[in-house]
C-alpha cells in the first residue's frame, strides 16, 4: 500500500472503510465483554499512563525531574478533587436527610392544632388529627390527607 500522503482517493476510502470496520468490531467485542468507552479519565487511568511512560522512557534521555514532579502534582490534585467530590455527595445526602427530619418534626408538632392550608385555589382550615412520616409527610385535616408543604399556617390551640 502507498504512503498515506501519496494515496489515491480510492485507496484512502478503502483505508477509511477498513479502520471503521476494525473500530466497529472492537466496539462490539468490548460491549459483549461488558466494557464500554468512557468520556473521562480517572485517577487510575492517569497513574497507569504515568507508569507506562516511566517504564518505556528512553534510558539515554530519561524524563526530567521537573516533568515528573509536575505530573505527580497533577495526580495529587486529581486525587484531592475526587475526594472532595465524594465528600460533597455525602454531604448533599446528609442535608437531604436533615431536611426530611425537620419536615417530619414540623408536621408532628402540628398534631392537634388548628391549621390553614392551600389546596389548589381553595383555603382549608381545620384541626390536624393525624400525621404520616416519610420524605413527604402528610397531615389529616377534615378527613382528608394533605401534603405538609400545603400548610401555610399553624395556630395555637
Amino acid at each position: 500500500m502507498a504512503e498515506i500522503g501519496r494515496m489515491s482517493p480510492p485507496e484512502r476510502d478503502e483505508l477509511d472503510r477498513q479502520v471503521k470496520q476494525y473500530n466497529l468490531e472492537n466496539f462490539i467485542k468490548d460491549k459483549e465483554n461488558g466494557r464500554m468507552p468512557r468520556q473521562a479519565l480517572g485517577k487510575n487511568d492517569f497513574l497507569e499512563l504515568m507508569m507506562k511512560q516511566l517504564a518505556h522512557q528512553d534510558p539515554l534521555a530519561p524524563m526530567e525531574d521537573k516533568e515528573f514532579i509536575a505530573q505527580m502534582a497533577q495526580f495529587s490534585s486529581l486525587e484531592q478533587m475526587t475526594a472532595m467530590s465524594e465528600n460533597f455527595s455525602r454531604l448533599s445526602s446528609d442535608f437531604a436527610r436533615v431536611a426530611d427530619l425537620i419536615s417530619n418534626a414540623e408536621a408532628a408538632s402540628a398534631l392537634g392544632k388548628p391549621v390553614e392550608l392551600v389546596n389548589g385555589e381553595n383555603t382549608v382550615q381545620g384541626i390536624v388529627k393525624a400525621v404520616t412520616r416519610g420524605a413527604e409527610p402528610q397531615v389529616l385535616v377534615n378527613g382528608y390527607y394533605y401534603d405538609w408543604e400545603q400548610v401555610t399556617r399553624v395556630f395555637e390551640e
